[in-house]
């Protein structure tokens, strides 16, 4: 993993998490950079599509207003795990990607993927 990804601009938040966390639970670092309720699926819809814009990832995540994903995909870049690129033409064209420390969180994804669908059965089971 790149060293210098995501300190140029990085989040308030992220810098105290990793400051107050690295020698005690960095499992803390990964919540704080992951957790939110679209970032997972945004972090899927990327690597599924390698490049997307706005719109593109509205439709396909689906839920989250536009500005909650605007506020999304900033952290997301904030963090280091997207990258924004703006065309100058009219109307504006952004388009989003993975970067390297975006696609290095797709294994971790998929096993929070499969421990969901583990998880969704045993509840399912418990309440009948």
């Amino acid at each position: 993993m790149d060293s210098n990804a995501g300190k140029k601009g990085a989040r308030p938040r992220t810098d105290k998490v990793v400051q107050d966390w690295s020698t005690s639970c960095t499992a803390e670092i990964t919540v704080a950079i992951l957790g939110g309720a679209w970032k997972p699926t945004i972090l899927h819809e990327l690597e599924q599509h390698a490049v997307l814009r706005f719109g593109e990832l509205s439709r396909m995540v689906g839920g989250p207003s536009p500005r909650v994903l605007t506020k999304q995909l900033r952290e997301l870049e904030h963090d280091g795990l997207i990258s924004r690129t703006v065309y100058p033409e009219v109307p504006p064209r952004v388009e989003y990607q993975l970067t390297d420390v975006g696609k290095s969180a797709q294994t971790l994804l998929q096993s929070m993927t499969d421990w969901g669908r583990q998880y969704s059965q045993w509840h399912t089971s418990r309440e009948t």
